[in-house]
Parts: structure tokens; C-alpha cells; sequence
């Protein structure tokens, strides 16, 4: 058995070796200290805690000490909580009639935590009955008292007709959830990620329910052929609109869709299908609100969030994490166990990781790729190492766990493993591909599209580290901005969509060109793809929450199903390209191959072709052009057939390429720097796919 590396060795003994790293990217040369300083300040945290937290994975499980823990067998309650400036505690709720007075907490360590412990009555029931109301009384420096929502509750409910505010629940069902279904044993090979928000998944003017998302959303997420979910506004939120990114309730998942039992029964069932979950994590700030959520808990605004401007998100109009602070890092690392672990979510999405990377937070910079702006005094060296620790967390914890980073900086170690000096994530959001697209459809002529540039943006990732493209999120289908379907077919989905209407040039450049769009996207854009849940068949509208700007309407805050299920429209062509392309991919896994050889990119007949994983990808994104007996440069030789085509009339097309009569043999002639050519028909906007017979 040979022993361990240098690297691995380097890494046990806590010191840095730059050379894995510079071997990757040679440009971080210049800035070797500061990753040798991040890595030897997260090294000099996990031995503090192996000193007095019995490890780092130990530290993470604060949600089995913190908040309402129950002996099942005893029936005895023990609620703890961190509040240092409390100079007495209460416990009150419900079980004893709202008495401010009868459960005093006393003071478990000199470090502010607060604990009571409530033995079973008489009767042998819990102390505190199941699905009851509860919250903590707190007595401030000055004589001044505070009532609050437990921080580590992991219930709150909304009764909207008596109070916005929500209340804490003490959550402990007689019967606990009973798994059917084990995890993935592995990660998804080529990561197919639907994102899906749970509430807007109705398609009537209501929040939607995890019961109904299981029964009626996974059967189809499982049929286009997504292996990934990503669970987006499910940690407690107060306001709807926010998209879940205003969390008061880290350890609540959100009581506006169903009970926590029925989100585990989603889970189990995606599990079932083989499909892996994750969780959209919102730790890069927090609610401002102070009734029912953390900001303020304790009196003090610096108890989980830096004082003054520093803790205030002037965008976002929230607060900020201290994650240099030893019990917020307790909090959220254990928020992420705890997700982990009661819920079985598979991974995380990191929200607005930009915003934790550095002390702007991103707000009015903007990144040019210049490496001098991933270091220096505007990098947060304390949010960076939160970041490591959590990635070595759950990696230690499961290395099957997953975690993507949304970060527009484009920050060079944030996808490399911690053990060689990086920040751990396996993915990162190709950011710039949306906007990309977005710009050229808002600004561009057809026949202007930058072939080059969409080549150059597709690949534009850092090596070593792998990208998850979209060509649109949840970002783009917000009201104040449209949809891909919608910037390229607007007012005439409401009249043309439908097979039996009159041909509209407008619809069917749309359909063309979305489906070229999102196939590109996905051949050419990354190691992962995404797509969010209603996009794949061109949803006609755009996503607008209840708020008060639209009279606290539903109209656009749901999904119409109905339209690809109608036979007589249109969208269920988009639909059944976006399963074609997803089912071929896990056919022929082009996602986790090596990125792409570009063999051509002509301006001039705006035609792209390139090899990935022995597939043959060929794009004319000429409006009005076709091409007979077009040569194409082809390294392996053989004989070819299509296994995709957007021109192909199930997908909406005009069927005009023969796959029967097509014979695609190469010729033993070097072309475009390959080995072999072929020749093809390419009608104007189309795309085609072709492997070896």
C-alpha cells in the first residue's frame, strides 16, 4: 500500500503547499501568501476546535444542544439558547398559560447560554404539548425585557389575519417521519440541475404545497430527465416576495407549503425517483426583522451580525453575518448539518457567495477577471474561511454532498478542494451566460451576433474548476425582466402559439432559436446545467410575487401547466426538446467530459461546431441561410448519424433534414484542425447533434 502524497501530507501537518494549486493556475503565483494565510487560518480554527469542540464535524451538531431537543424515551425537554447580554431568561408559551414568570432558564456556561429543563407531567406526556406555541423572555442590562422567537426553532407558522408576525412552534409530532427511500450513493455524473420553488408550482393563484410538489412536479422533473433539484425558499422567510432570501427561521423550513413531515416525504420520493436534492442556503445575510427573526435576539445588534454599516447589506436591506465570531460559525455550520441530516437534502446552492467573499459585498464593482481583485483589503478573510470550513465540514461529513456557489466575481480556489488551499465548492454559476444571452436578444440584430464572443463566454471558466451553465434562472423570469421565450416571442405567445393559428415568422424563429440557445448552453457552457421550472417549455410570463405594488396578487406567481399539456400549443414542442436534450446527455455524457474542441466558428456564416465526449455538435445560426454539403472537421472517423436535431418536426421544426437518407461517413482529409470531415445539409437555425453509428 503505497503512503500518502506530499500534498496530503503537507495537509495533515497544517502546511500550505502552493504547488497543487499554481499547477492548476500559474497566474495565482503573485498572491501564494494570501492563499498560504487563508489556508493557515482555517487550519488554526479546526485545531481550536479538535482542542475544545471535539472537532470540526462535532461543532456542526450545535442543533442537538441549542433550541428544543426531546428524550424520546424519557419524555424530558431541554431548551437551550445563546443570548450573552440576558441577564435573566424565560420560557413561556402555550403549556403554561403565557406565564412570563414560571419557567426561569439559568445560566449553563459563563458564555451566555441560557437552559431549561422541563421533566414529563405526571401523566408521562411532554411537558409542552406537540404543535404549540412558545417563545423566550429575555431581561436586559437597564432593566429593559424582550420577548423572541427562539433562534433554533425549527417551526414557525403565519396567522396572516391576526399578525404578519410569526410564531415560534414547539414542533414534536407523536409519530416521528419513517424514510423509505435511501440518498443517491453517489453524485450525479453530469449534474442536471431544475430549480424549483415549491409555493409558485401551483397553477392556480395560491401558494402551492409540498404535497402537491411531490404528486404532481417530480413525475415531471423525472421525465425530462433532471437529476438534481434545487429547493429554492424553504428556510423560513417573512416575506413571500423575497424569493426566501430574507430568512428569519434558519432552522425552520418554510410552514407556508406544509408541514415538515410532507418536505420530507418530497425529499424521500425524489430519492425514490434517483433524483438528488438540494437546498437553496441562504447564509450571506439575514432578515432585519426583529420580532420573529435573529436580528437583535439578545438586545444587542452585534450578537450574530457585525455592528453598525459594516452589518448592514445597503442593497438587500439586511443584516450581516460576523463570521469571525465562534457561535455564529457554530449556527450556521450546524444549520447546514441540520439540513443534512433531519432533512436529508443532498447538497447546497450557496446564495449571494459574493457577498460573503468580499467586504463590498459586490455592491457598485465590478470584476474585470484582473487577480488583484480577488485579494487585498477587500477581500473578507473571515467569510472566506467560513466558507472553507463548511465545505471541509460536509465533505467530511459525506463527500457525496454537493455544494455550487453563486459568485459573479469569478473568484479563482473557490471550486478546488480545501485540502490543496482552495474554498472547497464543487461548482460554480456560469453568471455570465445569462446575461450574455439576455443582452444579445435586448440589443443585438440576428445578423450581428458575435459568433466568437458566444464561443469565448461559453468556455470563459477556469480551469480545473467546474462551471454549472444556464442560459436563464429564477433572475430572468422576475417581473422587470422577461424570459428567453418571452424577449424573443413577446405579445404573440398570447395569439400564435397555437398549431392550429396562422404561421407567425415571429414564433417560429422564437421556437428555433430558444431551443438552439439552451442546447448550446448546455453542450458548450459548463460541467453542470440548469434550468428553472417552467422555462423549459418558454413559460409565457414572468414570475411577480403578492405584494402590495400588484394588489397582493397571484396572477403571475404560479406555473401554467396547462399550456404544455395541451396538445393543440406549441409549448409542448419546447418541452419535449428540453427531455430530448437531457435523456441524450445521459446517453452520451457530454456534461462530465473535458470541455469542448471549437473546430469552427464562422462569422460570416454565424456556423459553430465542436467535439465533446465522441458527440458532434454543428449550430448555423444564420436567419435566413442553409447550407448544402457543408463541411465539417471531425476528429474520430466512422460513420455518423443525428441524435439530436432542433429542426426535427417533434420538436417543433420543419423537419427539413432527412435523418434516414443522411449519410454522414467521413472522409480521411484533415479540415479545421481534425482529423476527417464530414459534410452536412444545415438548414438556417438549426442545430444538430451526431455520434458514431
Amino acid at each position: 500500500m503505497s503512503g500518502p502524497s506530499s500534498t496530503e501530507a503537507a495537509a495533515a501537518a497544517g502546511v500550505f503547499n502552493p504547488k497543487p494549486i499554481l499547477d492548476i493556475d500559474p497566474w495565482l503565483e503573485p498572491h501564494a501568501d494570501d492563499l498560504a494565510r487563508r489556508y493557515s487560518v482555517a487550519q488554526q480554527w479546526i485545531k481550536q476546535l479538535n482542542a475544545h469542540e471535539n472537532g470540526l464535524v462535532k461543532f456542526s451538531e450545535g442543533y442537538k444542544y441549542y433550541g428544543f431537543n426531546v428524550d424520546r424515551e424519557s419524555h424530558t425537554i431541554t431548551y437551550r439558547e445563546w443570548a450573552p447580554n440576558a441577564t435573566k431568561a424565560f420560557l413561556f408559551g402555550d403549556f403554561n398559560n403565557w406565564d412570563r414568570q414560571s419557567h426561569p432558564m439559568k445560566q449553563a456556561n459563563p458564555y451566555g447560554v441560557w437552559e431549561i429543563i422541563l421533566p414529563p407531567n405526571s401523566d408521562g406526556s411532554y411537558a409542552i404539548p406537540h404543535n404549540s406555541k412558545v417563545k423566550i423572555l429575555m431581561h436586559l442590562p437597564g432593566g429593559n425585557t424582550i420577548d423572541r422567537i427562539p433562534a433554533w426553532i425549527s417551526r414557525v407558522t403565519q396567522e396572516i389575519s391576526v399578525s404578519p408576525v410569526y410564531d415560534g412552534i414547539f414542533w414534536n409530532p407523536p409519530t416521528p417521519y419513517i424514510w423509505k427511500n435511501s440518498p443517491p450513493k453517489s453524485k450525479p455524473e453530469g449534474i442536471k440541475v431544475y430549480e424549483a420553488h415549491v409555493g409558485i408550482s401551483s397553477p392556480e393563484g395560491r401558494v402551492g404545497t409540498y404535497k402537491e410538489f411531490t404528486a404532481n412536479i417530480l413525475p415531471r422533473i423525472h421525465k425530462l430527465g433532471y437529476n438534481t433539484i434545487q429547493l429554492m425558499a424553504i428556510m423560513e422567510h417573512a416575506y413571500y416576495a423575497s424569493f426566501g432570501y430574507q430568512v428569519t427561521s434558519f432552522f425552520a423550513a418554510s410552514s407556508r407549503y406544509g408541514t415538515p413531515e410532507e418536505l420530507k416525504e418530497l425529499i424521500d420520493t425524489a430519492h425514490g425517483l434517483g433524483i438528488t436534492v438540494l437546498l437553496d442556503v441562504v447564509h450571506s445575510h439575514a432578515s432585519k426583522n426583529v420580532l420573529d427573526g435573529i436580528n437583535d435576539f439578545d438586545g444587542t445588534e452585534y450578537q450574530y451580525f457585525h455592528s453598525g454599516a459594516k452589518g448592514e447589506h445597503s442593497l438587500w436591506g439586511s443584516r450581516l453575518f460576523n463570521y469571525g465570531k465562534h457561535e455564529v460559525l457554530r449556527f450556521l455550520l450546524s444549520n447546514l448539518r441540520y439540513y443534512i441530516e433531519e432533512y436529508q437534502f443532498d447538497g447546497f446552492r450557496f446564495d449571494g457567495v459574493t457577498s460573503v467573499l468580499y467586504t463590498h459585498h459586490g455592491i457598485g464593482t465590478g470584476f474585470s477577471g484582473g487577480y488583484h481583485e480577488y485579494f487585498g483589503p477587500a477581500v473578507d478573510e473571515e467569510g472566506i474561511n467560513y466558507l472553507i470550513l463548511a465545505n471541509t465540514m460536509l465533505k467530511e461529513l459525506n463527500p457525496n454532498i454537493i455544494t455550487i456557489a453563486e459568485d459573479v466575481s469569478g473568484m479563482p480556489t473557490l471550486c478546488l478542494p480545501t485540502t490543496i488551499g482552495g474554498v472547497g465548492f464543487d461548482y460554480r454559476l456560469a453568471m455570465a451566460v445569462p446575461d450574455m444571452w439576455i443582452k444579445l436578444l435586448k440589443e443585438k440584430r440576428d445578423e450581428d451576433w458575435d459568433i466568437g464572443n458566444i464561443c469565448f463566454t461559453l468556455t470563459n471558466r477556469r480551469h480545473g474548476e467546474l462551471t454549472i451553465a444556464y442560459a436563464e434562472s429564477h433572475d430572468q423570469a422576475l417581473v422587470g425582466d422577461k424570459t428567453l421565450a418571452f424577449w424573443l416571442m413577446d405579445k404573440e405567445m398570447y395569439t400564435h402559439m397555437s398549431v392550429l393559428s396562422e404561421q407567425s415568422a415571429i414564433v417560429d424563429r422564437g421556437i428555433a432559436l430558444h431551443k438552439m440557445i439552451r442546447f448550446i448552453t448546455h453542450a458548450l457552457g459548463g460541467e453542470g446545467y440548469l434550468n428553472f421550472e417552467g422555462n423549459e417549455f418558454g413559460h409565457p410570463e414572468w414570475l411577480d410575487f403578492p405584494r402590495e405594488g400588484n394588489g397582493s396578487s397571484f396572477h403571475y406567481c404560479r406555473r401554467q401547466w396547462g399550456l404544455v399539456d395541451d396538445d393543440l400549443l406549441k409549448y409542448k414542442f419546447l418541452n419535449g426538446w428540453d427531455a430530448a436534450m437531457q435523456n441524450t446527455e445521459t446517453t452520451y455524457k457530454w456534461l462530465s467530459a473535458p470541455q469542448a474542441y471549437i473546430s469552427l466558428k464562422n462569422e460570416n456564416d454565424k456556423v459553430i461546431a465542436f467535439e465533446r465526449a465522441g458527440v458532434l455538435f454543428v449550430f448555423n445560426f444564420h436567419a435566413t441561410q442553409s447550407y448544402t454539403d457543408y463541411r465539417i472537421g471531425v476528429d474520430v472517423p466512422g460513420s455518423y448519424r443525428i441524435i439530436l436535431d432542433t429542426d426535427d418536426t417533434e420538436f417543433g421544426g420543419f423537419g427539413r433534414i432527412d435523418h434516414q437518407a443522411t449519410e454522414c461517413v467521413t472522409t480521411d482529409f484533415p479540415w479545421n484542425n481534425r482529423k476527417n470531415f464530414i459534410q452536412l445539409y444545415l438548414p438556417a437555425r438549426t442545430a444538430v447533434a451526431l455520434a458514431l453509428k
